[in-house]
């Protein structure tokens, strides 16, 4: 994928990292976190979620209850796209998405509109702690993520 390759691997795994052990801090963790094309989540997005089309990020928990285990996709076309409609950076909608799947592991929903409140003020508390705590500028080199 063209725009992915500026993604900055080691520093998206720090944050991750760093969510897992503020979120599940007496878990042990099993992630994947996978940047994916706007067909590849299409195709994912339809085959297990029965929904048509590209969205920005999906997350599958396979967790056993003694340990996290799961994965996420997040689509960085959709960042830019989603980056230039809500008035933000695509490298902060990166972090959004992978706070987002973050959050779905730890059991937030957002199906219904008061869980999606819910998830939703979570997910902007994550994300400001986020940005205090790392360079999320550098996240994706801008000459590559627009």
């Amino acid at each position: 994928m063209r725009k992915a390759r500026g993604l900055n691997l080691p520093l998206l795994l720090r944050i991750t990292q760093r969510l897992l052990v503020e979120l599940f801090p007496k878990c042990s963790h099993e992630l994947g976190v996978h940047y994916v094309s706007r067909r590849k989540i299409a195709q994912i997005n339809e085959k297990f979620l029965g929904h048509e089309g590209a969205t920005d990020v999906i997350t599958f928990n396979y967790s056993d209850g003694s340990a996290l285990h799961g994965e996420i996709f997040i689509c960085p076309d959709e960042a830019v796209s989603q980056a230039k409609e809500f008035g933000t950076t695509p490298q902060l909608e990166l972090v959004r998405y992978l706070v987002h799947g973050v959050l779905h592991l730890r059991g937030y929903d957002d199906r219904q509109p008061a869980k999606r409140a819910k998830m939703k003020r979570a997910e902007d508390k994550w994300v400001r702690w986020v940005t205090t705590e790392f360079p999320c500028d550098k996240v994706w080199s801008r000459e590559r993520a627009g």
